[in-house]
């Protein structure tokens, strides 16, 4: 990470953002009697567990983790993924990912799932950063944060030595 980084959001407020999405998705998903928790890797997928901790403790349906690997410098989609996607048929799927930028990564993600009826898509992402490229929107995001193009985000989760944090550099 460099040098020079300004904190947006320490634990408590990571934790407070991500409480807030699980409520939502509760709420959007409240009959039904199982999700899936698409978690793109690396750090959507950590994003993704946390959310299905607190599912877990309050939802009445289950939930299940699953996890896509997307090479995200392709032209196309090529993805990886540890589930039959078929297995996802006539099911809700929640697609998250750690930072909302151009749109590409979450586009590549809805792609996963292109020839499988689901029941539900929906998104959700950490920081939604408003430079769209894609037609993607998010229907549950920690925070809109309007950044200028040559700005970063990062997301710093579950690392070694390190506290929790969201850093704009």
């Amino acid at each position: 990470m460099s040098n020079k980084h300004l904190l947006i959001l320490n634990q408590q407020q990571i934790q407070q953002k991500i409480d807030r999405i699980a409520y939502q998705i509760l709420e959007d998903n409240f009959d039904e009697e199982e999700i899936l928790i698409a978690g793109i890797l690396p750090s959507g997928d950590k994003i993704a567990k946390r959310i299905k901790s607190i599912l877990d403790d309050i939802a009445p349906f289950k939930s299940k983790m699953i996890g896509i690997e997307l090479d995200k410098q392709s032209t196309s989609l090529k993805a990886t993924i540890d589930f039959d996607v078929q297995d996802c048929s006539n099911k809700v799927v929640i697609l998250v990912d750690d930072v909302l930028n151009s749109g590409k990564t979450l586009a590549y993600g809805f792609g996963v799932f292109r020839d499988v009826p689901l029941k539900k898509l929906r998104t959700a992402v950490l920081i939604d950063r408003n430079h769209k490229k894609f037609p993607m929107t998010t229907d549950f995001a920690g925070i809109a944060l309007s950044t200028v193009l040559k700005e970063f985000v990062d997301v710093v989760l579950d690392e070694e030595g390190e506290e929790d944090g969201v850093y704009l550099r």
